[in-house]
């Protein structure tokens, strides 16, 4: 089924139902090798399990970046065990892009980090992922 969305004065025509119905999170990935949300001083995404969220992010370039144009990651790892949640291992190129995704189901303690060696500040760039049952 495709749904008509009207967002920011813009007609978004053809969006598949899945789209229209996520929570958007809105991150920046930034020049200075950090993670940044508005509105919070220390960024850290909250979702409910199971729950779709399109996550839209603004990637800023910052001193260095992958051969294949890849400025930042966003790799989430299980808090617990530093394991890989699979299918949240994205690289991000400069500008906006959107990914929709599903949040992991067991709910708990993640940790969103860049994959990315994106600056001498690069050790620093992660966030706090929380999954609410």
């Amino acid at each position: 089924m495709v749904v008509w969305i009207v967002a920011a004065g813009a007609l978004l025509v053809g969006l598949p139902r899945a789209i229209a119905q996520a929570r958007v999170i809105e991150v920046t990935a930034d020049s200075d090798s950090r993670y940044k949300i508005a509105g919070l001083r220390t960024p850290e995404i909250r979702v409910k399990a199971g729950e779709q969220i399109l996550l839209r992010v603004t990637a800023r370039r910052a001193k260095s970046w992958n051969r294949d144009g890849s400025i930042h990651g966003f790799t989430l790892l299980r808090a617990k065990d530093r394991t890989k949640v699979e299918g949240w291992d994205l690289l991000f190129k400069p500008g906006k892009q959107e990914f929709l995704r599903t949040v992991p189901s067991e709910a708990g303690e993640y940790v969103v980090v860049c994959t990315v060696i994106c600056s001498e500040e690069h050790e620093g760039m992660h966030m706090k992922f929380t999954v609410l049952p």
